[in-house]
C-alpha cells in the first residue's frame, strides 16, 4: 500500500558518469548497427561515403548531445525531455512532449519485447512456439529486476552492456586479425549514389534514406537525462555521460563498419539483411552466425533495460506535476517509482497481447523526433528568455551548432511523415487531442487547488 510519505518519498541520487555512460550505451546500442551496415552499402555504393555518412551521423549525435547536455545539467529532474518543454514552453507544451514521449517509450518496450523473444526463439525452440508469451516472460523479468530497487537494477544495466561490449568487440577484433580484401574493382550499383548524377532527385531520395538510416541508429544518445535526479553531482556528471555516451557510440559505430568492409566484399555487404552475421562466419566459421545472434538477443534486452529506467521517470515527472495520478509519483524505499513502472510495463503487455502495435511503433518512429526538436528549440527560448539562469555546461558553438541539429530534426521529421502519411496523420491527431485532455487536466488542478 502506497502511503503519505511514499509518495514525497525523493529518488535515491546514486549514480555516477559510469552508470550514465552505460545507459547511453544501452539505451543506443541496438540491432539497427547490426544491420543497417548493409542498407546504408547499397543506398552509397562506395566505401569513403558509407564510412563518410557514419562520421556525419557521429557528429550531428554529438552536437546535438552538446545541447541537451546543457539542458540536462541546468535541471537535473527526472521526467527527460518533458522537463525542458515545461519550462520552455509552459504546462501545455509540458504535457504534449511528455505523454508523447511516454507513449513512443511503452511502444518501444512492446516492440523490443517481441523482437527478443524472436532472437531467443532462434537459440532456443521452445521459446519459438509460443513467442508472446516469451515477449511477456522477458518484460516481466526486467521488471522485476527493476522492481527490487535501483542499486540492483544498475548492477544490471551495467552487466548486459558489458556483455554486449564484449561480444561486439570480439567480432570486430576477429574482422581485424583476418587478411583484409583487396581493393573491389566492381562498379557501383546503378540505384546507389556512386552511381547517380550528383544534382537529381534520385540522390537526393538516395542521401535522405542514409541518413535517415544513419540517425535513427544514434538515437538512444540521451538516455541518461532520465535519471538525472538520481545522478551525484548531475551538472558534471550529466554533460559527461551524454556527451560521452555519443562518442563512444560513435567511435564504436564506425570501428564496426571499417571491420566489416575489411572481410565483405562491397556488393556482398550491400545485399547483406544481416551483415554482422555474414562478416561473424566469414571470420569464425563456426559458431559465429549463432553468437551475432546472442549478441543481437542481448542488445535488444540492453534496449529494454535503459526503457524500462527511463519510461516510469516520465510518467513520475508528469504524475507529480499534477498531470496524471499522483501515485505514479511514488517512490518506494529502494530508489523504484513502482507504480509508474507497473502501468508502463502492464500498458506495453497490452500492446504485445493485442499484436495490433506494429501502427504504434509506426507512430513512434514519428513521435520521437518533436523531442528532438522540442529539446533544441528550448536550448534557443531559455538563452533568449532566461539569460540569467546557471549554465554548469553550455553547448558547444551554440547557437550555430544548435541551429543545425534542429533544423536537421525538423527536415527528418517531415521526410519521415512524408514516407508514412498515415503515421503522420494519426501523430498529428494525437497532439491536437492533448489540447482538450491538458484543458480538462488543468481544470481539475484548479479545482482541487480551489476546493483547498
Amino acid at each position: 500500500m502506497t502511503t503519505d510519505s511514499a509518495r514525497v518519498r525523493p529518488l535515491k541520487r546514486i549514480l555516477g558518469v559510469a552508470f550514465g555512460l552505460a545507459m547511453a550505451f544501452g539505451g543506443t546500442v541496438g540491432v539497427g548497427i547490426l544491420r543497417l551496415p548493409g542498407t546504408l552499402a547499397a543506398a552509397l555504393g562506395d566505401t569513403r561515403l558509407i564510412l563518410l555518412f557514419w562520421v556525419l551521423g557521429g557528429v550531428y549525435a554529438l552536437l546535438g548531445a552538446t545541447a541537451v547536455a546543457e539542458l540536462a545539467a541546468m535541471f537535473p529532474a527526472a521526467g527527460g525531455f518533458y522537463v525542458y518543454a515545461r519550462r520552455a514552453f509552459g504546462d501545455a507544451g509540458g504535457f504534449v512532449i511528455g505523454w508523447s514521449d511516454w507513449i513512443n517509450n511503452v511502444a518501444a518496450l512492446a516492440y523490443g519485447s517481441i523482437t527478443a523473444a524472436t532472437f531467443l526463439g532462434a537459440l532456443w525452440v521452445p521459446a519459438a512456439a509460443h513467442p508472446e508469451t516469451t515477449a511477456l516472460a522477458i518484460l516481466a523479468l526486467f521488471t522485476a529486476f527493476h522492481w527490487v530497487g535501483l542499486r540492483f537494477g544498475s548492477v544490471v544495466t551495467a552487466t548486459v552492456c558489458v556483455a554486449v561490449g564484449i561480444m561486439l568487440l570480439g567480432v570486430v577484433v576477429s574482422c581485424f586479425l583476418v587478411a583484409p580484401l583487396p581493393a573491389s574493382q566492381a562498379a557501383a550499383p546503378a540505384a546507389s549514389a556512386a552511381g547517380l548524377p550528383l544534382y537529381s532527385l534520385a540522390m537526393v531520395a538516395v542521401v535522405v534514406t542514409a541518413l535517415r538510416a544513419v540517425l535513427v541508429t544514434f538515437d538512444g544518445w540521451y538516455s541518461p537525462i532520465y535519471v538525472a535526479e538520481e545522478s551525484t553531482n548531475p551538472e558534471r556528471t550529466l554533460p559527461r555521460a551524454i556527451v560521452g555516451g555519443a562518442l563512444l557510440v560513435a567511435v564504436l559505430y564506425l570501428i564496426i563498419n571499417v571491420a566489416f568492409l575489411r572481410v565483405l566484399p562491397l556488393p556482398v555487404l550491400a545485399a547483406s539483411q544481416l551483415p554482422a552475421a555474414d562478416a561473424a562466419r566469414v571470420v569464425l566459421p563456426h559458431g559465429g552466425a549463432e553468437l551475432v545472434t546472442v549478441i543481437s538477443l542481448f542488445t535488444l534486452l540492453s534496449l529494454l533495460n535503459a526503457i524500462l529506467i527511463m519510461t516510469p521517470r516520465i510518467l513520475l515527472a508528469i504524475g507529480r506535476d499534477g498531470f496524471f495520478t499522483r501515485h505514479a509519483a511514488a517512490v518506494s524505499t529502494s530508489g523504484t517509482p513502482r507504480v509508474a513502472l507497473a502501468l508502463s510495463s502492464t500498458i506495453a503487455a497490452v500492446l504485445i497481447l493485442s499484436g495490433t502495435f506494429d501502427q504504434i511503433v509506426a507512430l513512434a518512429a514519428v513521435l520521437f523526433v518533436f523531442n528532438y526538436i522540442s529539446a533544441y528549440a528550448a536550448v534557443f527560448v531559455l538563452r533568449r528568455r532566461e539569460p540569467g539562469l546557471p549554465r554548469p555546461y553550455r553547448a558547444i558553438g551554440y547557437p550555430v551548432t544548435t541551429a543545425v541539429v534542429l533544423a536537421g530534426s525538423v527536415l527528418f521529421l517531415i521526410a519521415a511523415i512524408s514516407e508514412d502519411h498515415r503515421s503522420g496523420l494519426i501523430a498529428g491527431g494525437l497532439l491536437v487531442a492533448c489540447i482538450p485532455a491538458y484543458a480538462f487536466v488543468k481544470r481539475r488542478l484548479r479545482h482541487a487547488g480551489e476546493s483547498r
